[in-house]
């Protein structure tokens, strides 16, 4: 196994998936249902049976068929575990009613952190300058380009529209036929997760503010350090500045049997 096999594996404990597959082959990233479902389901550590239950017996979602309601919970806990026993999906439970605004970013954080088809596609999305057309085509072509041949067109088709679909949920794009690139609303929520997600794969001070997750954000350096405060003043997180030096804790998020596995592996 190599080494990044073996970083992954250690943080699928915490709830990210680097799974071949992806929902959004068949959906996007379903933003209006997971509102309705964190809204129907209001206790913060419900166990995954509770949804279950919401969607499949109590039909929360108002979805026709039973098989319709079985994808539902399937699909939605993929991309979100809804497992409050992995920290990925617990923090997405603390910060979602604590910070409205902020719930299009957090549920993409959360979206990137298991979904690798998505993933995958945040470098193209976020180097394209604001008030660029955004086509399903060329999506297209950024998903065949990766893997020559892996889809057919049809799936290649409504794996982009989809994509581009959950793009546009998380704030990135905007317009419906015709699509074009606009800047993110980041939030100190958002901020929060996605320096935790940045804490958890290895990173600290300075660089936690520079990573993968927090260019999801859409927004500067300075920006991000201005949420992190404002997030440390609501307590949600710890952030000590002396100078350059930064560290950020996450007291009310990381339990200690994870911080143990944090210290393993580093």
């Amino acid at each position: 196994m190599t080494v990044e096999n073996k970083h992954n594996k250690k943080l699928e404990r915490l709830g990210f998936s680097f799974e071949r597959g992806g929902v959004h082959t068949a959906r996007t990233m379903m933003l209006a249902e997971l509102r309705a479902l964190l809204s129907f389901v209001d206790v913060a550590d419900a166990p995954r049976a509770v949804y279950l239950e919401a969607i499949q017996t109590t039909n929360c979602l108002g979805k026709r068929s039973g098989k319709t309601r079985t994808l539902t919970f399937r699909h939605l806990a993929d991309l979100y575990a809804l497992n409050p026993g992995l920290l990925v999906f617990r923090a997405l439970r603390f910060f979602w009613q604590r910070d409205v605004d902020g719930q299009p970013l957090l549920a993409a954080l959360c979206v990137y952190s298991r979904d690798p088809i998505f993933r995958a596609t945040a470098p193209f999305i976020l180097n394209i300058q604001e008030g660029t057309t955004v086509s399903r085509e060329a999506m297209e072509e950024f998903i065949d380009a990766r893997e020559p041949g892996r889809f057919s067109n049809a799936t290649l088709q409504s794996t982009a529209r989809n994509i581009n679909s959950s793009w546009t949920q998380a704030g990135h794009l905007t317009g419906r036929a015709r699509k074009r690139r606009v800047r993110a609303v980041a939030t100190p929520g958002a901020a929060s997760l996605a320096l935790l997600l940045g804490y958890v794969s290895g990173l600290r001070g300075e660089l936690l503010f520079k990573s993968d997750f927090t260019r999801l954000l859409d927004c500067s350096y300075q920006k991000t350090i201005e949420l992190a405060e404002e997030a440390s003043r609501r307590g949600w997180i710890s952030l000590k500045r002396v100078g350059q030096v930064v560290e950020v804790l996450f007291p009310n998020l990381i339990t200690a049997r994870e911080m143990e596995w944090l210290r393993e592996q580093n």
